[in-house]
């Protein structure tokens, strides 16, 4: 049986490091390559190299020497306040790195699935469907929205998947949503959470079976994946408390304008994602049962 080789890219970051234990416990039909811009890998017993997607080279000496079929792209520069002034950095990572890796993956005809977010929307007009207008507000945003351009003007098969506030059980590096408002609860450290903002959370496990779907289905364009909920912050905060029996008063309602933050932030947003349920068969867990997931695999 040919085994359907797959490049993950950034495997070291949250959503990385599930999609490296997806596809390893699937050796028997897939090829795994894993890499990063670290010298080690975080999930032990994969196949893995150090890579930099902002240098042609090293990104062309990965994809012809492995050859893969599919190329995820998990890697990216996330601090969202950084970027305002971080912005060469930002650029590099999200749009230079992406252009390599669109550019290398069409000449051997790979297939590149490239992991975007709401971000690209100013957040007046959601819950977003895939075709709605980007207007991005912060320089993060913009970043995001040129590499989406940049992919679709490449002639490279693609799928971007959009998502928005991504969480789930990834061990080592920064705490993503859930796993710091945890932290801070347990520590009796109050937080002050946004009440204006609104999204539909995104499980890792979720998007990871959605980028299975995609490669199963072999399907290309853009789709939106998310939970099934559309919630401020501050509610999704209040259920993080109320399941793991947590002290809700040391949450304190603010609104965004508030936190005097460099970036601004798109409030109401959101992806709707009935073109994924109904092409890509994209069904996500409660948020409950992401809860009991996180707890189970992270001994809380």
């Amino acid at each position: 049986m040919i085994k359907t080789r797959i490049l993950v890219i950034g495997s070291n970051g949250m959503l990385g490091q599930r999609l490296a234990q997806y596809y390893a416990s699937r050796r028997d039909k897939f090829e795994l390559l894993c890499a990063s811009i670290e010298k080690e890998s975080a999930i032990k017993s994969v196949p893995y190299k150090t890579v930099d997607i902002t240098d042609k080279n090293s990104v062309k000496k990965i994809i012809l020497d492995f050859f893969p079929d599919f190329v995820i792209n998990a890697a990216a520069y996330t601090n969202v306040d950084k970027a305002e002034t971080e912005r060469e950095e930002a650029w590099k990572l999200n749009v230079t790195g992406v252009e390599n890796l669109a550019f290398y993956s069409w000449t051997i005809d790979a297939h590149l699935i490239h992991i975007s977010t709401d971000y690209i929307f100013d957040g007046k007009n959601g819950p977003y469907i895939e075709t709605d207008r980007p207007c991005p507000i912060s320089y993060y945003g913009r970043t995001k929205l040129a590499a989406e351009n940049s992919i679709r003007a490449n002639g490279v098969r693609y799928t971007i998947l959009r998502t928005n506030v991504l969480y789930g059980p990834a061990k080592g590096g920064k705490p993503d949503f859930v796993k710091w408002v945890i932290n801070s609860l347990k520590e009796n450290k109050v937080i002050n959470i946004v009440t204006d903002q609104f999204n539909n959370p995104t499980f890792t496990d979720d998007l990871v079976n959605a980028i299975a779907k995609t490669i199963e289905f072999r399907k290309e364009g853009i789709y939106n994946i998310g939970g099934k909920e559309i919630l401020s912050r501050y509610e999704f905060t209040q259920r993080i408390a109320d399941y793991f029996k947590l002290d809700k008063k040391l949450i304190r309602p603010i609104l965004t304008k508030d936190l005097n933050q460099p970036a601004p932030r798109p409030l109401k947003s959101g992806l709707i994602i009935l073109k994924a349920s109904t092409e890509l068969g994209y069904q996500p867990h409660s948020i409950e049962e992401t809860f009991a997931i996180i707890k189970s695999d992270l001994d809380l």
